[in-house]
């Protein structure tokens, strides 16, 4: 167990290796009761949003969701975030575990008319994730799995207890997020893994190399006040087509017009040392960038990060692991995709 953000949480139930292989290649189950859910309610909160982040919220249909950033004035990533119309008057904004306050009180802040209520504490998140998850789900649930899409959600019954359920996570991989009372989490849980004859549990660990795989950013590591999304390679989710003034809109217009100063690149170590957060990457012997992920990929067999590098240099590269320069294959993200190997 490891504190995250306030919460104590499993980093590993046995081993990492072995509860992320389980969601390759069958599934596992995550408590990620440590996510921020926060409801933005009342006539009028579609639009609201569409002011305090950099999507185009109120043209979600209810059911759907949208991945999103929460900007600063000046660009800057402040968190990223899912968004799902729940209702027509509902929308459920998840947050990073550590960022779910400074969320709050920008959306009170910026949201003017609809109620922003902090859910959190009412709220438990259970996933499961990974191929064999939506047959595992199906036992449990009434609701008709196959009609629900990738990024969509539906109230429904889980093991007889009231739920979200919806078509995202954080892994590359198929899988369902259940939000849930916190007095049915334990209940859902042991539903799930009875009708599976037993599920492999997983942790944080396991957690952060599949989306490291999947390319996924993480908050604190890819993403941070001092980059935009266009840095990260999100520019997709800022919506400078829609209508009306959002929170940053004039310094994201002029990044995109500028182009971003650095770029998060994909590396593949030639050697078995791994390169960690905060490690330099060089082109020859000059600093172009830094690790912000790394790890061994145990889907691939060999050592990736994802790294900010100045959009000038030049391949190939290296990365300063200890003092010693080890060379890294420049890769295209994401190095894992469901049925594809980078």
């Amino acid at each position: 167990m490891t504190d995250f953000a306030g919460w104590l949480m499993p980093l590993r139930y046995r081993s990492e290796t072995a509860e992320h292989n389980a969601v390759r290649t069958s599934a596992a189950l995550f408590d990620l009761s440590h996510m921020g859910e926060i409801a933005v309610t009342g006539p009028g909160a579609g639009e609201a949003l569409d002011y305090a982040l950099c999507g185009w919220l109120s043209t979600l249909t209810p059911g759907r969701a949208r991945y999103t950033m929460l900007c600063a004035p000046d660009g800057g990533v402040l968190d990223d975030l899912v968004v799902y119309r729940q209702a027509p008057d509902r929308f459920l904004v998840v947050a990073n575990a550590a960022n779910t306050a400074v969320v709050l009180a920008e959306l009170r802040e910026r949201c003017a008319g609809p109620a922003v209520q902090d859910e959190t504490g009412r709220t438990a998140l259970i996933a499961i994730q990974g191929p064999n998850g939506a047959g595992i789900l199906s036992r449990v649930t009434d609701l008709a799995l196959d009609g629900i899409r990738y990024y969509a959600g539906s109230y429904a019954d889980v093991a007889k207890r009231q739920a979200w359920v919806a078509r995202t996570g954080y892994t590359g991989e198929d899988g369902f997020e259940i939000f849930c009372a916190p007095e049915d989490a334990e209940h859902i849980w042991t539903a799930l893994s009875d009708a599976a004859g037993g599920l492999t549990a997983a942790g944080l660990a396991a957690r952060d190399t599949l989306r490291l795989e999947a390319g996924m950013p993480l908050y604190g590591n890819e993403l941070s006040a001092d980059v935009t999304p266009y840095e990260a390679g999100l520019g997709r989710v800022v919506k400078l087509d829609k209508p009306g003034d959002f929170v940053g809109r004039a310094a994201l217009e002029a990044r995109a017009k500028e182009g971003p100063r650095q770029v998060l690149t994909g590396l593949t170590g030639k050697s078995r040392r791994v390169p960690r957060h905060g490690y330099a990457v060089l082109a020859g012997s000059d600093p172009v960038g830094v690790v912000t992920s790394g790890a061994p990929s145990p889907t691939l067999g060999v050592p990736i990060a994802m790294a900010y590098v100045k959009t000038d240099a030049t391949a190939p590269f290296g990365i300063d692991i200890r003092g010693k320069t080890e060379p890294a294959d420049v890769t295209e993200l994401p190095f894992y995709r469901r049925g594809k190997q980078a």
